[in-house]
This record gives C-alpha cells, structure tokens and sequence, in this order.
C-alpha cells in the first residue's frame, strides 16, 4: 500500500512539474508573441507559486521588461526589484545575475559593469563538458535588447556563436544573433537573414524567425519578400498577432481597407489592452476619419497613466494636422518627441515633423535636433540619409543656407558618393549661404568629376565674380576652354566671358595690349556686321589710338588713359 502511495505521489510530482514547464513554455512564447498582459498573467501565478525558482523569476522579470518599444522607468524598476528580491531571498542563481544585467543594460548603467554579472554566470555553470549555451543564449539576448546605443551586439553575437556550437537544436539562439545583428545596421542585413535563416533550419515552422526576416525587409520596402515572410508566419501560427500588425503598417499608406483586415485579425489575436485600441484610432486617422481618431485617441488617453503611451501625442499631431490645425499639431508633436525613445519613431513621424515645424519660421533647429536624435539611434544607412536630407531639405526651407550646406555634406557622407545632382545641390547652396570660398572648392570637384557638364564651370565662375574680379580670371579662361566645344551654340557666353576679361585687363590692369588681344578674339567670334561687331571694332579702334606713340600734351591729361567705357554691350554684365 505505501509502495503504491509513494508511486502515486511520484507520478503526481512528475505531472506537476510537466504541467508547471508547459505554463512556464507558454508565458516565453505570449513574451514573443508580445502578449504582454497574457505572459505577465501567466509568470506571475508561476512565481507566486514558487518564487524561488530561478528559471521562473528570470522569466517573470523578462516578462515585466517586454515592450513595444524602449521600456518605461516604471518596468525597469518593477524587473529590477523581482531579481534583486530573489538574490535578498537567497536565491543567488546565475540567470538572476543575467537578468540583473539585462536591467543595467537597459537603464544606460556601466557596460562593464553588467558584462562582469555575465562573465561570472558563464564562470559558475561551466562543467567538464563546457559552458551552458542556455547561460550563454542568456545573455546574447541580454545584448539584443533595446535600440542600436543599448548593451554590446558583438559581445552578444560572440556568445551566441559559442551557444549555436553547444547546443544543436535550440532556435532562439539565431534569432537573438539575428537581432544582435540587426542592432549593429549597416552592413549586417546579410548576417542577420542568415541567422534567422539558421534558426529556421532548426524549427522551419519558427514563427518569430520569419517575422524578424519579415521586419527586415519591410525596412527595405521589399514587398514581395516581406509578404512572403509575413505571411509564413502565419501559416505556421495563424494566431501570431504580430504579422499581421506588420501588414498592416505596410498597406495602411498604400490600401486602407486591406490594411483593415490585417488590423481586424491582429486585434482578434493580441492581447486586449490600450495599444490595440491605439491601433484602431491610426486606423481611422489613416481612413480619413479624423474627428473619429482623435475622439478614440482622447478615450485611450483617459485610460492609461500619463505618458505610459508616448504615439498618442503624435496621433493627435497627425490629425490636427490634417485638419489644418497647425498650432495643434506643432503643440502635439514637440510632446512626442520630447519623450519619445527612437524605437518608437516611425520614419513617417520625422516627415511630418519637418512639414509642420517648416510653417513656423524659426523652429527649424527643433526639428534638425530630432532628426539628429533619428540618426544616432538608426541603424538603417537608408534611413540615415533620409533623415539628414530632411534636415537640409528644411534647414533650406528657411534659408539657414549655412547649415543647409553642412547637413548636405552629411548626407553625401552617408551615402558615400556624390552624383552630378549632389554636386549641383551643393553648389547652389554654398552660393546661397555666400560662402564662396567653399564655393569654388565644390565647383573644381564638379568639375573633376563631370568634365563634360556645364554646370561645374558655371558654379566655379559665379563664385569666384562673387569673391573678387582676379579670382574670377583663371575660372572664366577655363570655362571658355569648355565652351568652345560649341563655338556656335555658345558664342553669347564666351563672348559675355571675353567682355568681362577686357574690362578687367584694360580698366582694372591698364594692360592695352592684352586687351586687343582679347578683342581679336572677340571679334572672331562675331566678324559680320551687328551690335557685337560695331561694339568691338569701336573698341578696338580706342585701344590702338591709346596704344600709338601720342604726342606732348598741351594740357592735362585726362583720368581714363583709353577713354574705354565698359558696359555699352547689350549683355555686357554676366
């Protein structure tokens, strides 16, 4: 009898544990699926029931830091006090120290500082057999959380290296590399699809590793791939919400109504909470429904704690704006971006921003310092440049030419070369910001670069006039090399630029003789009877005068030694 008792209590523990692991199972996949109210539901009766059981409390307080974007001050304190209260309770666990970590990681504390709890969890777990990759999985995923300025992703990525060697079987490990990966930007697009990719062939049914390879190539606005992707999520789980939110981010500018069925189902799927009903309120702003959007933007505002919803001020923002409200929508979007973290930011949000802030003259460095804050924390090369030509798109909305042209500069920076176009945008507003110097500097690069293309010539010419007429000698001889490639076609300019020259060596320099030099050569250019003929044939007549042996003067002598007037061309002033 006792023997059967003991059996029975065996056999109870044993369906015990199994039961505990499956909920434990589940609230991991509701913190993936961003269920956040459902995981935290489910953790914390885990951890009521046994708080001292460190795979239990590591989840738990991985569950409290879940969030859309970067999490609140209040969530990082309410993770902080679940692990510190399991090492003042004893339980001194190496996955506690890992998420305590995680913590410091996430509030901006010392790098060193958490990578030592880390590197003493790794220390604590090795046996005979080697490091744990678990421990190591850990903390890869330690360092793939937050925005691009958070944690170490190559530190991470090291360890996850190490983890994939260990253990064969485990998917989370690639898809912790792949979002390592994705933090690092860049370059590393390549790396990130092959980790989740490798992830894959773990589990080819990985709903999280097509979405992440999804999210990648919705950044690049490949929809063909990203559908693809999304869409083999949802096969493989059709109740994983967040494919479907993708979806609907991606058609809500392009298709309203089959953005709304994506909507329809994420909201079928997700957890019942404020963000699901902020969903619904971009829906109708998107729909057109504007005074509808702002009055469900106002109920979800009632609902929650103050700022605990930073995208709802932008809402407001995006409405009023379309209402024409600017006033509003300037108010509304200067309190997003006050406190919103750049994982939040849409780059749509910056587009809108730079559209209201340049119908207030004088506020266009507001905008520029929230698109500097853009460029810091995105990793997406594209979305840099986009950002910092934003900036010089309304920097010369308000004719900050001078800042204009530095945040030009950045962009071609960026991009790593300059086009013909960005030559010619780079000229024009160094002419605009009257830097001349620089000018000239731009214009002789121009002109490196696209030898057969007027514009450099013309740029080089206008910034050197504007500097001083000596400058402008060896320029303008350039661009007549240039133009008289086409003699005929471009002769009113090479004349135009001969004028220029001869008013200069014969009124500025007092050197005759270069001037009839020049006139022959103006006059082969028009050596047929008209205006320009008559004009140097004059010309030249009082320059031989001036020139030939005069005799003793009976009285003063007059100012002009040639009795030269300039300007008596049409279209003499270039």
């Amino acid at each position: 009898m006792m023997k059967k008792i003991i059996t029975f209590f065996v056999a109870a523990m044993i369906a015990v544990s199994t039961i505990n692991a499956q909920t434990l199972a589940e609230g991991i996949k509701n913190i993936n699926y961003e269920k956040t109210k459902t995981a935290i539901s489910i953790l914390k009766k885990l951890y009521d029931a046994n708080p001292k059981d460190p795979q239990t409390i590591y989840w738990y307080g991985q569950a409290l830091l879940a969030a859309e974007g970067t999490p609140t001050p209040e969530q990082l304190n309410a993770a902080k006090a679940v692990y510190q209260k399991a090492l003042t309770d004893g339980v001194n666990d190496p996955f506690i120290w890992i998420g305590m970590g995680h913590v410091e990681l996430l509030q901006g504390g010392d790098l060193n500082s958490a990578k030592q709890k880390f590197e003493q969890a790794i220390t604590a777990t090795k046996t005979k057999k080697g490091e744990n990759p678990d421990i190591l999985n850990a903390i890869g995923r330690a360092n793939a959380d937050g925005n691009s300025t958070t944690g170490d992703p190559l530190y991470g990525i090291e360890k996850l290296k190490r983890a994939a060697e260990l253990n064969k079987t485990n998917p989370d490990i690639y898809i912790n590399m792949g979002i390592c990966y994705r933090k690092l930007g860049g370059e590393n697009g390549g790396d990130a699809v092959n980790s989740f990719l490798n992830a894959l062939a773990r589990d080819p049914k990985n709903v999280i590793a097509q979405f992440q390879i999804g999210q990648i190539y919705l950044s690049q606005n490949n929809k063909e791939a990203l559908e693809s992707s999304f869409n083999g999520a949802i096969s493989a789980d059709p109740t994983f919400p967040l494919a479907y939110l993708s979806l609907f981010k991606y058609y809500s500018e392009k298709d309203v109504n089959k953005a709304k069925d994506y909507l329809d189902n994420y909201i079928k799927y997700a957890d019942k909470d404020p963000l699901t009903d902020y969903w619904m309120a971009d829906y109708l702003f998107r729909a057109g429904k504007y005074n509808e959007s702002l009055a469900k933007a106002k109920e979800i505002e009632a609902s929650v704690p103050a700022g605990s919803m930073p995208r709802i001020n932008i809402l407001y923002a995006y409405n009023y704006d379309r209402l024409g409200d600017s006033v509003q929508a300037k108010s509304y979007a200067e309190k997003f971006f006050t406190v919103a973290t750049p994982k939040i930011v849409q780059p749509s949000d910056y587009d809108l921003a730079v559209k209201i802030f340049s119908k207030f003259p004088g506020s266009e460095m507001e905008a520029v310092g929230y698109l500097e804050k853009a460029i810091a924390a995105d990793p997406s090369k594209e979305n840099k440049i986009m950002y910092a030509d934003q900036a010089a798109t309304l920097l010369g909305k308000g004719k900050l030419y001078t800042d204009q042209l530095k945040w030009y500069q950045k962009v071609i920076e960026l991009k790593g070369t300059t086009s013909e176009f960005d030559y010619y945008n780079l000229s024009t507003i160094a002419l605009n910001a009257k830097d001349y110097v620089q000018g000239m500097a731009i214009a002789k690069k121009y002109i490196a670069a696209f030898p057969d293309k007027s514009q450099g010539y013309f740029f080089n010419v206008k910034a050197a006039k504007a500097i001083d007429s000596a400058t402008a000698i060896d320029p303008i001889i350039q661009q007549n090399e240039f133009l008289m490639k086409d003699s005929v076609k471009n002769k009113k300019f090479i004349f135009n630029n001969y004028y220029f020259l001869l008013v200069y060596y014969v009124d500025k320099m007092k050197d005759n003789e270069k001037g009839l030099e020049i006139c022959d050569k103006m006059l082969s250019l028009y050596p047929e009877p008209g205006e320009e003929n008559d004009f140097i044939l004059k010309t030249k007549d009082v320059l031989q005068k001036a020139l030939a042996p005069q005799p003793p003067a009976k009285k003063p002598a007059s100012k002009s030694s040639t009795g030269f007037v300039s300007g008596k061309v049409s279209g003499g002033a270039v």
